[in-house]
């Protein structure tokens, strides 16, 4: 009888540990932008109602989410500055993009009335590199005729950590000032003047923005509307002052994709493109064979990121992202079709 019991116990024990060993596998670890992090945060809730797999997403800054993959800590990183052509040469093991939305960078600034305000990138790049620092300069003034600026002491606010909305940023300032591309360049952590006040994450440039009067500061546009804060419409290549709304985001997407998904949309050509526009993605091994990761766990993974390319786009426009246009979704299926368990195909 009691050797009977002993078997009994230790089955117990044994489908206890499978049980564990099954939470575990349920339970998904990613870090990361919080540009999309709104977004995320509806879209993994959603994932949980529907098939009971929690994802832990931290959003920690693209540079932090980069390193957690690298360090292979995490299933997943996101990332709104894709990995260069140098830097995949560096980690040497393959690593895929897949993107998950669009978003715009926003120009948002905290002045009495808050007015709307139209702005050039040349103005925006002088502003963030300390020339321009009053309200009423000539040179904003100018551009915003009917709008009685005050004579106010500008005071930038800027990302403190690495960060992929600082990389579309000053992607885009480059583009548009040869002196941003020069003194400054683009980076997700360029050497920014010792005036300009740092802040963690896009809610932290937000915050400081909307508490300290006469500050300017760039963050994606959710962090700016949710907050009730004014946002500049940009002057784009074509002459025209664009708001960062979703249709001008659209338009600026509407270009051709590589098939490994790293593109730039900045400074966009579209007549009624917004000027500051990016994809942001997901990285991930392309051999998912690491750090002890089963099987199970990489096809968790990938049934993760196959549902946000495609039944979590439905989130997208209320939280003001763009949705992947059919061809983005196209490439960012081949993408994850190339991910290998022991150099054999996990998606069929």
């Amino acid at each position: 009888m009691k050797k009977v019991m002993k078997w009994i116990m230790l089955g117990f024990v044994l489908m206890g540990s499978l049980s564990f060993v099954e939470a575990a596998e349920k339970e998904l670890m990613g870090a990361g932008a919080s540009f999309p992090y709104p977004l995320y945060t509806k879209m993994f809730s959603e994932y949980h109602k529907e098939t009971g797999v929690k994802v832990n997403y931290q959003a920690i800054g693209s540079g932090g989410g980069i390193k957690q993959v690298l360090a292979k800590v995490v299933d997943f990183g996101g990332t709104d500055a894709y990995l260069d052509d140098a830097k995949l040469r560096e980690v040497k093991e393959e690593i895929l993009h897949i993107p998950t939305c669009l978003g715009a960078v926003a120009v948002t600034y905290n002045l009495p009335g808050s007015p709307t305000l139209q702005l050039t990138g040349d103005v925006i790049a002088d502003i963030f590199m300390g020339k321009i620092t009053l309200w009423n300069d000539q040179r904003i003034q100018s551009l915003n005729k009917t709008v009685n600026l005050p004579k106010m002491r500008i005071t930038v606010v800027r990302r403190s950590d690495s960060s992929g909305t600082t990389f579309i940023f000053t992607d885009y300032l480059s583009k548009v000032s040869a002196d941003w591309e020069t003194g400054m360049g683009r980076s997700k952590t360029p050497s920014w003047g010792a005036t300009a006040i740092g802040a963690a994450k896009n809610a932290g440039v937000a915050g400081q923005v909307k508490n300290i009067p006469g500050s300017i500061g760039y963050v994606e546009v959710i962090y700016a509307l949710s907050n009730g804060m004014p946002v500049a419409s940009v002057k784009n290549k074509s002459g025209r002052f664009i708001a960062p709304t979703l249709e001008g985001v659209g338009l600026a997407a509407d270009t051709d994709m590589p098939a490994d998904t790293r593109v730039t949309i900045t400074d966009t050509a579209a007549t009624d493109g917004y000027p500051i526009s990016s994809f942001t993605w997901v990285i991930l091994f392309k051999e998912q064979n690491y750090g002890g990761r089963t099987l199970a766990q990489a096809k968790e993974t990938l049934d993760l990121l196959w549902w946000m390319i495609h039944d979590g786009q439905r989130y997208n426009e209320e939280l003001k992202y763009g949705e992947l246009s059919k061809e983005a979704v196209k490439k960012a299926e081949a993408v994850l079709r190339s991910t290998q368990y022991n150099g054999k195909p996990i998606l069929k």
